[in-house]
């Protein structure tokens, strides 16, 4: 989005703005297909000019192996970068799988050009986060090692080395994540 080139097609026609549009649960990325090929229709190809689902690469350790998955920063919504006329709107409002704007019912608001540049800079690349499947103050049971079959519940969780500490009986032992399971 920084780049010159789009700097100055946005500066060349000021009511460019990113949206937000609102999208039935889990078609986030039907839409976005839906949209592109939109926007590649000769009616539309003046009026959208991007599509995009916000993911970030997350680490998540099943059986001991760690996997590099994306997950949508906001499910259920789409952004889109387009100008927004009578038609423009009618159309994105009645692809299917879209529910609304975010705004008002007949003005949408955009993004600011400062919460698009954060959103799209973090959804693009970086590193993977590690993602915990338990929480603090989950009980939880410990199901493999010296403690196998022990409960407590969550007092701190060390992401960074994906460790966490279960209070059992008020003694506090520390396990991998992937050896405790939500009760």
């Amino acid at each position: 989005m920084a780049d010159k080139e789009e700097l100055n097609l946005r500066q060349a026609n000021p009511h460019r703005a990113w949206y937000v549009i609102h999208t039935y649960s889990g078609y986030e990325n039907k839409v976005k297909a839906n949209l592109e090929r939109l926007m590649h229709s000769a009616s539309m190809s003046e009026m959208i000019f991007n599509v995009v689902v916000p993911v970030e690469n997350e680490i998540e350790v099943k059986d001991g192996k760690e996997k590099v998955v994306p997950r949508k920063v906001f499910p259920g919504y789409v952004l889109v970068d387009m100008i927004v006329d009578e038609h423009s709107w009618y159309v994105v409002r009645n692809t299917t799988g879209v529910t609304g704007f975010v705004g008002s019912e007949k003005h949408p608001i955009p993004l600011t050009a400062e919460e698009a540049e954060r959103i799209l800079s973090g959804s693009v690349g970086g590193a993977p986060k590690r993602r915990a499947k338990v929480d603090v103050g989950d009980t939880v049971r410990i199901i493999s090692g010296a403690f196998e079959d022990y409960a407590g519940k969550i007092t701190s969780i060390d992401t960074s080395s994906m460790r966490v500490q279960v209070d059992v009986d008020g003694t506090p032992l520390d396990v991998e994540i992937d050896q405790v399971e939500r009760i």
